[in-house]
């Protein structure tokens, strides 16, 4: 296929995108709150992620347009969803990779909400938390935040700008998680230096990933707002 001469399926909702990505901004502002420039850095990065994800999957499928036109991408099915044109599955490999990839997201949603609530909870008793999520790892928002994107972005609807921007999130909240971390042993010292050296900063140990999972679901009461 030397030109573009089959027609991509291309929803052009773009209504629909926009809805998406004011909910969508709406729930990662809600719960991240930047305060500082090096956040509002993280959470420009997240926003744009946000908009490159909603406006293909919505809008206009500029990734399979540059495959097609620029790289020789030549498949008998084109379609708007990456993995079910290269794999060739058509709208059922466009289906699977939508429950892998929305169940993979609504995990690590859980986890960045539920990590919020508890950091915000100790932050009003001035308290080290190192209970709940926070037994698995040390920054369970941004363990959360990183598989969110990665199920939404990656397995269900994969992307040039998803792709891309992915591990930029990932360097950038790992930078800001080691600031914060200066933060909290200058606040608590000796007890904080001790539970790094315990529990690991974003990725549980392999036997503890159910736990997490299921601590992100725990309570009635841990699902409201604090």
């Amino acid at each position: 296929m030397s030109s573009i001469d089959t027609t991509i399926t291309n929803p052009g909702a773009w209504g629909l995108a926009i809805i998406f990505i004011v909910v969508v901004s709406w729930f990662f502002y809600r719960y991240f709150a930047p305060d500082s420039w090096r956040e509002w850095v993280g959470a420009g990065v997240v926003q744009a992620f946000i908009i490159a994800l909603y406006a293909e999957m919505y809008g206009f499928p500029l990734t399979i347009y540059l495959l097609v036109r620029f790289f020789g991408l030549d498949r008998e099915y084109v379609s708007t969803n990456l993995w079910s044109t290269l794999i060739g599955f058509g709208e059922t490999g466009m289906f699977v990779s939508m429950l892998l990839g929305y169940a993979v997201a609504f995990v690590g949603i859980g986890l960045f909400a539920q990590g919020w609530r508890q950091v915000y909870r100790a932050r009003q008793d001035d308290r080290l938390v190192t209970d709940g999520l926070y037994r698995y790892v040390r920054h369970p928002q941004y363990t959360g935040l990183f598989i969110a994107l990665f199920g939404e972005g990656i397995i269900h609807w994969p992307t040039i700008f998803s792709v891309a921007l992915f591990p930029l999130v990932v360097v950038i909240f790992t930078w800001l998680a080691r600031r914060e971390e200066r933060d909290m042993i200058d606040t608590f010292g000796e007890d904080y230096r001790t539970y790094q050296r315990k529990v690991p900063m974003f990725i549980p140990r392999w036997e503890q990933w159910r736990d997490l999972v299921a601590e992100s679901r725990s309570s009635s009461d841990d699902l409201k707002d604090p």
